[in-house]
Parts: structure tokens; C-alpha cells; sequence
């Protein structure tokens, strides 16, 4: 969703944030992907959305800005925005209004994070298992933080298109006996159970929370950090095993989105959870839990899953949607970290078995 107003057009620099359920992060692109004066302000210290700029601006020496863009952790229906994990709600014109800007447009986040991935230097992503990805074929894009960003990216004539949706709120579908203790500890709690329940922060709350109700251990107030804290060190083995839990279970969302969309392109994980404990989830349930899939182990075992390093991708990604506004197609249609075609043996056999 965008808005304009017609003047004077100053055209660096640009606005440009990633807003979600916790923290508003601010940037000025001064020149194409160049990101400049990061400031990550916490979503809670200010009444509105216009609030929370307007001091980013001020403590960046009040620029001339005719053009911004905003990734918001919601989706994105029309002039008015109601945030899902947050009390901000705006109308996106009187926003642009009231911040005098030219141009301002608004997407959701994670369809942000896809365009970022159109950006992506090799030397931002970590690869976890799979072959070489196929070019050209769609790419998936997951993340576990506040809630649970899903998107994708499918290629075109003139460029990557990201996918807007809701994907984080499907119904989530246990895969053992264990998972199904929890699920149903979660609907007694909920009612629906969505996968973001459980794959997000708060969810590793929930999992740990449901855990410690089955063994009739008296619950502990962790926050995620805690939790992950003390599941790496060996200092709980609960909460190590709702470490292995959560990532099993991230495993099983996503694989049924990289079946879904055919994503041979990749699936690149997001977020702020996944990067604190690299070296764990490279050994974690995850990927044997992403490659079960029956007939279809094949096929998902040749995919590859990248998990995304960089610092601020959804600013990134607001910049690419700016530029691509603004008709500057250029700066969506290439992908620095495209390869070679990959080996797609394993897929075509599993795709051959489709009807066995």
C-alpha cells in the first residue's frame, strides 16, 4: 500500500524501517542498498508510529525527506494499519501527511525479508544441508522472532515477485506424540493453534512451559533467552529439550512451505532466533525432521536451507520495494548470490514417485 503528493522531490536520502511487534528499526539509504545511521528504537516507548520517526529523524539531524518506506511485522490490507503484536494503528495517508513526505509506502514484513534475499551477499547466508539451489525456482522464506514471517519469491520476466501473506498463522499439525501432548496443552490454553504458537519466542516459552506440566516439574518465568541459554550449556535438560523441539518443529513448517511453493530455490531462514545458536542447529532435529516427508524425502533432501545473517535484511528489503515504486526495476531483477543449476536428481525421482 502506498500514498503520494506531487513536490519538490529531494531523492537521497531515503527513509526506510522495519517495524515489528518489539522494536522500530530506523535507517537513511543515501545511494542505492546503501544503508546508513541504523537506530533501533523500542516500539514501546512511543505512542504512535509518526512519534517513533520523527525522533529517529531528529537524532539523524532532521534530513529533507521526500520518500520512505516501511516493512511492518502486519499485513497489509488498505489505508489503515492495525498492528497484530503491538498498539500502533495508522492510516498510511495521514501518516505520509503528517511526516510531509512525497512517497510513502508500506509492505509487510517478511515480504521485505524476501526481497532482501534478492540482495544477499554469499557471505550472509550459512548453509544447512541440501544441494545447490535451482535458479530461476521459487524460494521460500521463513522466520521465527516476535511471530512467525512467511513468504516467498517467485521469478518473472522482469524480476524476483515477493508473496504477501499470513503463512505464520496456518494451523499448526503435530508430527509425534510428543508434539501432540504439547499441541493439545496449547489448545487448551488458545483454541486454535497457529505455528507461530510455537515458533516464535514466546512459543519457546510455551513448548518449555507444556514440557515442564508433563514431567510435573514446577514451572520457572523463562524468557527465550534464558531458555536457549540454558539448553546450550547443559545446565537443563528440559530446556534442551525444548530447544530440539522447537527446531524439529521448525523443521516440519518448513518443508511443508518449501513443498508448497516447490521452493528448489532455497529456503532461507530469517528472524532473530535462529543466528544466536548457529553451531547447535547445524546438528539440531531440524533438518532430518525437514527431510521427513515419506515419499517425498528425496525431493526435500535436495533443497537447500540457507539461514540469513544479515544485521537488518527487512530494511533492505523496504529499500528494493522503495526503488521498485519508484520505477527503478533495475534494483530488483538481479540476485548477487545466484549458482550454477544444482545437481535435481534426488527431485526428479521423488517427483517421479509422486503417484506410487
Amino acid at each position: 500500500m502506498s500514498t503520494t503528493q506531487t513536490k519538490e522531490t529531494v531523492s537521497w536520502p531515503r527513509l526506510v524501517a522495519d517495524i515489528g511487534g518489539t522494536n522500530a528499526r530506523f535507517a537513511l539509504e543515501t545511494a542505492p542498498q546503501q544503508i546508513e545511521k541504523v537506530e533501533v528504537l523500542p516500539c514501546n516507548d512511543y505512542d504512535t508510529v509518526v512519534d517513533a520517526i520523527r525522533e529517529y529523524l531528529s537524532r539523524v539531524g532532521n534530513p529533507a525527506i521526500s520518500h520512505a518506506s516501511i516493512a511492518i511485522a502486519n499485513p497489509i490490507l488498505g489505508d489503515w494499519v492495525q498492528m497484530t503484536n503491538h498498539h500502533w494503528a495508522f492510516s498510511i495517508e495521514t501518516t505520509r501527511q503528517a511526516l510531509h513526505l512525497e512517497n510513502l509506502i508500506l509492505l509487510n514484513d517478511f515480504t521485505a525479508q524476501a526481497l532482501a534475499i534478492t540482495k544477499m551477499p554469499k557471505e550472509e547466508l550459512v548453509q544447512i544441508g541440501g544441494f545447490k539451489k535451482v535458479p530461476d525456482a521459487p524460494k521460500a522464506v521463513i522466520g521465527p522472532g516476535t511471530g512467525l514471517g512467511v513468504s516467498g519469491l517467485i521469478s518473472s520476466k522482469s524480476g524476483w515477485v515477493p508473496l504477501a501473506g499470513e503463512g505464520g498463522h496456518v494451523s499448526f499439525a503435530p508430527f509425534d506424540d510428543a508434539e501432540i501432548m504439547i499441541w493439545q496443552y496449547a489448545k487448551k490454553k488458545y483454541g486454535h493453534v497457529s505455528a507461530e504458537r510455537f515458533l516464535s519466542g514466546a512459543g519457546l516459552v510455551l513448548i518449555n512451559e507444556a514440557l515442564a506440566a508433563r514431567e510435573g516439574v514446577k514451572r520457572q518465568k523463562l524468557t527465550p533467552a534464558e531458555i536457549s541459554d540454558r539448553a546450550l550449556s547443559g545446565s537443563s535438560p528440559l530446556c534442551r529439550l525444548t530447544l530440539d523441539i522447537f527446531c524439529a518443529m521448525l523443521g516440519t513448517v518448513s518443508s511443508n512451505l518449501a513443498l508448497t511453493l516447490g521452493a528448489s530455490g532455497g529456503v532461507y531462514l530469517c528472524g532473530g532466533i535462529i543466528p544466536r545458536f548457529i553451531d547447535y542447529f547445524k546438528n539440531s532435529p531440524f533438518r532430518n525432521r525437514f527431510e521427513s516427508k515419506g515419499r517425498f524425502d528425496a525431493y526435500l533432501a535436495a533443497i537447500p536451507v540457507y539461514i540469513v545473517l544479515s544485521k537488518y535484511p527487512g530494511i533492505s528489503g523496504a529499500a528494493v520495494a522503495l526503488a521498485n515504486h519508484l520505477g527503478e526495476v533495475d534494483e530488483i531483477s538481479a540476485e548477487p548470490e545466484k549458482e550454477a543449476a544444482a545437481p535435481v536428481a534426488a527431485q526428479k525421482a521423488a517427483a517421479g514417485n509422486e503417484n506410487a
